[in-house]
């Protein structure tokens, strides 16, 4: 089998022989790794005066970012960062990868209309619109619902380019989530709901982010049939092992090796909760994809992250 079929049946929750999958959804230390700028962290200020040349070229170097990280370590999934992020240059950037690695990877990009957490800036503002205006604030959950759902439809018509989407809204403190219960249900849930289903019927897998404390929500997010959640982070308290019993049966999982501990902890606590992260992660024999907690990112040593690949390289094999 590909990693993209590895892929494809570890969601479905099917056992898959071999090794775990693997991916993260961004690996930003393509600098000290290999050499290269991280996509997302390109500036184009003159993009638009380029050649289509030059716009070529930029875009295959992406391509090839984005495969050498997946070469590397083993990735069985790519999280496209398109940069320049219209639907033109994605598209340009996704057949460019597709073209270098045909069917060998699942290629996923973000596409989630639901409200994440509010910045600071207009946290409050938000807080009271949802019991001062609670129709306006569902109303324009419906606007980025229409939004994403023809973005998915145009992506959707260039048949084979694109596996799924990662829905990566956060919703989540490390203590609870921003929503209550009850705010979830009326002003996330019904969206998400329709989200993960109309890209189910256009042929797209869903994985479901969100850092934090998902436990007082996750009952809901599950009843919204993604194909998986991911990090489970263990910095909010939240148990791998613990969700695998809960839901492993309706829903894979990603995770969920601790980013924080992976950067200041002993390379000894790192080795020890790599491992627990692959012996609860494999509990069950299928419906596990192993990563970080959040992503490989800035600031991140990458000596760590090669210790956290190379022990699921060798340890995490069913």
């Amino acid at each position: 089998m590909t990693e993209r079929e590895r892929f494809i049946k570890t969601l479905k929750r099917e056992p898959v022989p071999g090794r775990v999958p693997h991916f993260e959804l961004v690996f930003f230390l393509t600098m000290e790794s290999f050499g290269k700028i991280h996509p997302s962290q390109r500036k184009y200020g003159q993009w638009d005066q380029m050649s289509a040349s030059e716009k070529k070229a930029h875009i295959n170097d992406i391509a090839d970012t984005h495969i050498m990280a997946a070469e590397k370590y083993h990735h069985s999934a790519i999280f496209i960062h398109a940069n320049p992020g219209d639907h033109d240059n994605f598209v340009r950037l996704a057949e460019a990868i597709r073209e270098k690695s045909g069917d060998k990877y699942f290629l996923l990009t973000d596409n989630d209309p639901t409200f994440s957490i509010p910045g600071g800036d207009n946290m409050t503002d938000f807080s009271v619109r949802m019991y001062e205006d609670p129709e306006g604030v569902k109303g324009e959950a419906g606007i980025r619902l229409v939004y994403c759902l023809n973005r998915a439809e145009k992506l959707a018509k260039h048949k084979g380019l694109l596996d799924g989407f990662a829905m990566c809204s956060d919703y989540c403190f490390n203590v609870n989530p921003f929503f209550s219960p009850e705010q979830f249900g009326e002003f996330v849930t019904p969206y998400l709901c329709e989200a993960v289903k109309s890209y189910r019927e256009m042929g797209f897998y869903t994985i479901k982010h969100t850092d934090g404390n998902i436990m007082p929500i996750i009952d809901q997010m599950v009843e919204c049939r993604p194909d998986a959640l991911h990090s489970i982070d263990p910095q909010a308290g939240v148990s791998l092992k613990k969700i695998k019993r809960l839901y492993g049966d309706k829903v894979a999982i990603c995770g969920n090796v601790n980013c924080g501990l992976l950067q200041t902890g002993s390379e000894e606590e790192c080795t020890a909760d790599i491992r627990r992260s692959i012996r609860d992660g494999m509990e069950g024999g299928a419906g596990y994809i192993f990563c970080t907690s959040n992503c490989a990112y800035t600031g991140l040593p990458l000596e760590r992250y090669e210790l956290m690949h190379d022990i699921w390289y060798e340890e995490a094999v069913y």
